[in-house]
């Protein structure tokens, strides 16, 4: 391993930074605006209200990173077009993308009423908690159209390697998110239906401000779209082919997490306000070490596809270490800062004391995660969409689901235990994929 890191160069590690450190300041806004959702509501007297917005905005997170795929896909199949130089295909793929994500985004919003009653009597909250839960919903699912369009535009740029725009577009959004929260529940007096109003208007914000940037952008670029592929639907044939892969592991992935919230509810509203709080440390997790996933996803896809095999490795060196640094730092934090974290997230007393109680387990998450976060931006860019599945269902079904059944007698911890082991199986599953399917030249 430690001559594999080597492969890199000064400027290989320029150009992952490039690209990494808009994405890393992006992705910051996200776990903030979730620690500001979880501040505001968090410092009310009852904790029903962080438990509705606990299932809410997993019932969500769920629903529209199922089609995470229209992110993923487009950043992997751009990057590659961009590697070809073949900018007509670039455009063909923002605009396919888009009439996707449009097309879903009203299907949910039609059929949202049986998606929302179901998954909220799946994860089987207490009858308060539900009751927040629905209100939360009902406005959320409003935002639909605007979420999977924001993740064609996002797959898009990241595909051209401009992480400058995702980066203005969340920071911009997510602090506008921020200041509503804080208006909707202490100016407004709302509850957990402020917080999802806040949500929606800021999503449909990001559309537009992302809509004005990706026009710019296009005037400026080669090529042109090919209008007459945009309306077959054989033309939609390589996109969706790679799109399906993802959508079932992103799926099989968000039922995961759903079942880790739906047991914790089972345990009472403490326990789950409390794992709640400290998915907000795994937010921040995941977001950080996504920059560099980002990174990994555009530069191997474009050398992916430019057949520049020793660039290739070279990058994924740099990827690697940057990201083993990072995973380093996060976890020195969450040692020396986690108890302090946890109250600036709540005042209530037994949720605070419950989550100190489960802290260890986030500890260590970063260093165990941090190698399929990297696996799996690396398949994004290449494109090995079906080995991301088959590695996420073998994680889930042959290790997450034994290891959770047998560690029922532990109560949380046995759920914790059982979260961890999931990335630890990825990165393995991931690990064994990468070194089968790359060959790797160390001269």
């Amino acid at each position: 391993m430690i001559q594999y890191l080597k492969l890199a160069r000064k400027q290989d590690h320029r150009q992952v930074w490039s690209l990494a450190w808009p994405m890393i300041l992006s992705n910051i806004t996200v776990p903030l605006l979730g620690l500001v959702d979880t501040a505001v509501i968090g410092h009310l007297p009852d904790p029903k209200y962080l438990g509705a917005v606990a299932v809410g905005a997993m019932i969500f997170s769920i629903l529209y990173w199922s089609f995470g795929f229209l992110r993923m896909g487009t950043t992997g199949l751009t990057a590659q077009a961009l590697g070809n130089n073949d900018y007509n295909q670039s455009r063909l793929l923002l605009a396919q993308s888009l009439v996707l994500a449009g097309g879903i985004g009203l299907i949910i919003v039609i059929f949202q009423y049986p998606l929302i009653e179901t998954a909220l009597t799946l994860v089987g909250a207490e009858s308060a908690v539900t009751t927040e839960a629905r209100l939360y919903s009902n406005i959320r699912v409003f935002g639909a159209p605007a979420v999977l369009a924001n993740y064609a535009l996002l797959g898009w740029f990241l595909g051209n390697q401009n992480t400058r725009i995702p980066l203005l577009l969340l920071l911009v959004t997510n602090l506008l998110n921020m200041l509503l929260d804080l208006i909707a529940v202490y100016g407004l007096g709302m509850q957990a239906e402020g917080v999802a109003l806040a949500t929606v208007i800021s999503e449909y914000a990001s559309l537009i401000l992302g809509t004005v940037l990706m026009l710019r952008m296009l005037a400026k670029q080669a090529g042109t779209t090919p209008w007459e592929q945009l309306k077959s639907v054989s033309g939609y044939y390589h996109l969706i082919n790679v799109n399906r892969y993802l959508f079932v592991r992103t799926l099989v992935l968000l039922l995961t997490l759903a079942f880790f919230t739906s047991q914790g509810a089972q345990q009472g509203t403490t326990i789950l306000s409390a794992n709640a709080v400290l998915l907000n440390f795994f937010l921040i997790i995941s977001n950080g070490l996504d920059g560099f996933a980002h990174a990994a996803e555009a530069l191997s896809g474009k050398f992916y596809g430019a057949k520049d095999n020793k660039g290739f490795h070279r990058i994924i060196s740099a990827t690697l270490s940057w990201s083993l640094i990072t995973a380093l730092l996060f976890t020195l934090l969450f040692w020396l800062g986690g108890e302090f974290i946890i109250s600036l997230l709540t005042n209530i007393t037994a949720v605070r004391l419950a989550a100190a109680e489960y802290l260890p387990w986030i500890i260590f998450l970063p260093l165990i995660a941090v190698w399929s976060f990297l696996t799996d931006g690396i398949f994004v860019g290449t494109t090995q969409v079906k080995a991301m599945q088959n590695t996420m269902l073998i994680s889930v079904f042959a290790v997450y689901a034994p290891v959770w059944y047998l560690s029922l007698p532990l109560g949380n911890n046995g759920l914790w235990l059982a979260f961890l082991s999931l990335f630890v199986a990825r990165g393995v599953t991931g690990g064994y994929v990468f070194l089968k399917e790359f060959k790797q030249p160390l001269e």
